[in-house]
Parts: C-alpha cells; structure tokens; sequence
C-alpha cells in the first residue's frame, strides 16, 4: 500500500509539472503529438528512478524533455524530413483547446523560424530566453561549454529577432499597455495595476540581489499587485524602452541597466513577465529607450 501512496504523489507531483513539460517540448518540436510523446518519456524515465534523490523535480524533468527533444531534432535532420510540413502545429481532435493556447502563446510565424535553427542552437534559444535556464545547465546537453553554449542562443536570437520584427501597430499596442501598467505603479493604484494584469499573470525572476540565481515565480494579478505597489517610489526610475523589439521597462540609475521587464501580452492584458536582473542576461539585450508619449 506504502508503493502504491508513493507513486500516487509522485504522479501528482509530475502532473502539476506537465504544462510546463508541454510547453517546452512543444516550442523545441512544434509538433503537439511529439510534444506529448517527450513529457511522456520524461514520465517513464522518472518512475524508473528513485524520485527521492531529485533534489529539484521541474529542473530534473525539464533536462530530461530537453535531451529528448534533441535527440528528436537530431534525428530530424539527419533523415531530411521536411519539417516545415511535418512538424508545425498539427490540429488535435482530443486537446483542441489547449493546442490554441500553446499555439497563441508561440505563433506559428516563430515556430517557423525556431524550424530554421539547427538542433543545438534551437535547444540553448529555447531553453535559456523562454524559461530562463542557466547556460550551465544547458552546456551538458548541446555537448559545449557554457561560453559556447551562450553564443548558440546568441546567434539563435538574432536570427529570430530579424525575421520577425514587431510592427508599428504591435508596438503601439504593446506601448500602450506598458504606460498603463507604468502609471499605475507609479500612484500605487492597485485597482488599476489589476486591470492591465492578467487574473493568472505569471511573473519570473532570476538573478535578484541576494538570491541563489534560481528562477522564482509569482502567479496571480492580485499576488503581484500588492508587492508590486509597495515599490511604488521606485517606479519613477523606471523607463519605458524596446527590449529586443518588444516593447519592456528598464531601471538603469546613472546609464547602467540593473534591470529589465520583458511582457507578453494578450487581449490587451500582461499575461506573462520575465524580470531581468543578471548582469550577464542583461548585457545580451538590445534595448533602446523610448521617448516619452
């Protein structure tokens, strides 16, 4: 009885990692079907070793999807296949829903982009700019150092910014939101910070003074709002900028950046946030500071 109680929380434990799984799996493949197939051979791989020694389970799990999906892009290229027919987001007839929300949340014209990268380079972009893990860590997977494996993403992230710039309008729109969620801030207004959130914003931090460099999370509008306003009186070093083509915020006191905002948004409302403050995360940013409306 003992086994079967452990392995009922080891499943619920990988359950509540599985749309995390899924959306790394997803943005390295761009194939729903193959997506799941790599959470499902995460699943298998788990529940083969003692889950106890696994000191961070998200982490374990997310190298494990990794090194399956590059084995996966390896084994693409290597026979040909005509990925941009084969492996762009095929439609589901038993997860309709969620293959529009993880198709929304990529974009078909950047998962036509991510396709054009070879495996390393798409591996290190991914893993590192969209869930923010160390090179370190990535090294051991691409089979380079961490120096090296920082140039991957490089080159990986220009090759995406150059082949999908963000319109005027999208750049207005991306602006207006920002101002709103900025002017909020600055008057401490948590009724008004709420309304330009998300209700189940996701915001993430790495690299914060005094921390361990791990990434931290806070879910929900109403959970960040209320820290979030307590630095009110910080805001007005804050300034709006382009930070890699989208538009962000930025403190830099006396010309140097000690920190950068990255937002996804959708519907008119900050859905996600990656704030920024590792000097080395930083220095890899184009940012261009935007004069004010």
């Amino acid at each position: 009885m003992a086994s079967d109680d452990s392995h009922a929380v080891l499943a619920a434990s990988f359950e509540a990692h599985r749309p995390h799984l899924q959306g790394v799996a997803y943005r390295m493949l761009g194939s729903r079907s193959e997506a799941d197939d790599a959470v499902q051979e995460a699943w298998l791989r788990l529940s083969r070793v003692d889950a106890g020694e696994i000191a961070n389970l998200r982490g374990w799990l997310t190298t494990v999807v990794a090194r399956v999906c590059l084995d996966q892009l390896r084994s693409r290229k290597s026979r040909r296949e005509d990925v941009l027919d084969d492996h762009l987001p095929e439609p589901s007839t038993t997860h309709p829903d969620q293959d529009a929300v993880l198709a929304d949340s990529v974009g078909l014209a950047l998962l036509v982009v991510l396709d054009t990268l070879a495996p390393a380079e798409r591996v290190a972009f991914v893993l590192h700019d969209m869930f923010a893990v160390p090179f370190d860590e990535i090294a051991p997977l691409v089979g380079r150092s961490p120096a090296a494996t920082r140039q991957l993403a490089s080159r990986a992230r220009r090759r995406v910014q150059g082949a999908e710039p963000a319109s005027d309008e999208a750049v207005a729109a991306q602006r207006d939101v920002i101002q709103a969620f900025l002017t909020a801030l600055r008057g401490g207004d948590f009724d008004a910070l709420l309304a330009v959130l998300d209700p189940d914003v996701v915001v993430r931090t790495t690299g914060a003074p005094g921390g361990a460099g791990a990434p931290t999370e806070i879910r929900g509008a109403a959970n960040w709002a209320r820290g979030a306003v307590q630095f009110a009186h910080l805001a007005k070093v804050v300034e709006v900028a382009l930070i890699d083509g989208s538009v962000g915020l930025i403190i830099g006191p006396r010309g140097r950046l000690t920190r950068a905002l990255r937002f996804t948004i959708e519907g008119g409302k900050i859905v996600d946030v990656d704030i920024i403050f590792e000097p080395a995360r930083l220095a890899e940013l184009e940012v261009e500071p935007m004069p004010v409306a």
